[in-house]
């Protein structure tokens, strides 16, 4: 779920997402609530700042490819995160990378204490933001609201300065051929930076990403500590990891 927003939040977001015009008559009578609890609603999800209200209806402020993503494999991204946060101990520092699935690690820190944080992420803040035992650094640098990231020279300048435990990264594609890939230059810049300031790589990539290949080369396998995947990976795909030397997880969809 897109952090803070509630069943009848996100339904309102998707279909505003995918129809800005959509009026509140409209939206009322999809969701099957009043106009006045659209109202609401509305009034609602833009103090969260998720769209701001015009006469008749909304807009929202919200990429439509990271409602897209972040309604793809839901099941398998929330299991895959979960995991990754049970890594962090109290007192860790750790780095989250740019992506949906990373992002929810912040999430699922709830209960951990003193842990430090180093993020280009702008999502990971929505999920960090009320967790008093997070000490959050979110980097400088140029916003691009497609994936929510923080990128450029100053971005990774100022990675430089950090040296953490783990670094958790996504990728758009891996294969034991082509190693992490992904579609964007600066995301790749990224990745490379938090790997290099890093004890410990682990990358989170659900199943449907085996294979592909992303137009830009980010990291060779075998610098790579660890995948988080799910089971819908097949046994030989596992099988060919562990023997490119990396520690595979796989974890059961909640």
């Amino acid at each position: 779920m897109i952090p803070q927003l509630n069943e009848k939040e996100q339904q309102i977001l998707t279909r505003l997402v995918r129809d800005p015009n959509l009026s509140v008559t409209d939206l009322a009578r999809e969701l099957d609530v009043s106009s006045v609890t659209m109202r609401g609603y509305l009034n609602g999800l833009a103090e969260k700042g998720y769209l701001y209200r015009v006469r008749g209806g909304a807009i929202p402020t919200i990429h439509p490819e990271i409602v897209e993503r972040e309604q793809t494999h839901q099941q398998e991204k929330r299991a895959i995160a979960q995991y990754a946060a049970s890594l962090v101990q109290d007192g860790d520092t750790i780095m989250i990378e740019a992506g949906t699935t990373t992002a929810m690690v912040a999430r699922y820190l709830l209960g951990k204490r003193d842990v430090s944080i180093v993020t280009n992420n702008a999502l990971a803040m929505a999920h960090a933001r009320g967790n008093p035992g997070l000490r959050v650094n979110l980097v400088g640098g140029e916003y691009r609201p497609a994936n929510e990231s923080i990128v450029g020279p100053l971005a990774l300048s100022i990675l430089d300065q950090f040296h953490v435990k783990i670094a958790f990264v996504g990728t758009d594609g891996f294969s034991i051929r082509s190693g992490l890939s992904t579609h964007l230059v600066e995301g790749a810049e990224i990745v490379r930076r938090m790997a290099a300031q890093a004890d410990r790589v682990v990358v989170l990539a659900d199943s449907s990403k085996w294979n592909h290949t992303g137009f830009v080369h980010v990291l060779p396998l075998t610098s790579i500590d660890t995948i988080v995947t799910d089971v819908g990976i097949a046994d030989d795909a596992a099988a060919e990891i562990a023997e490119a030397g990396v520690d595979t997880v796989q974890v059961e969809p909640n």
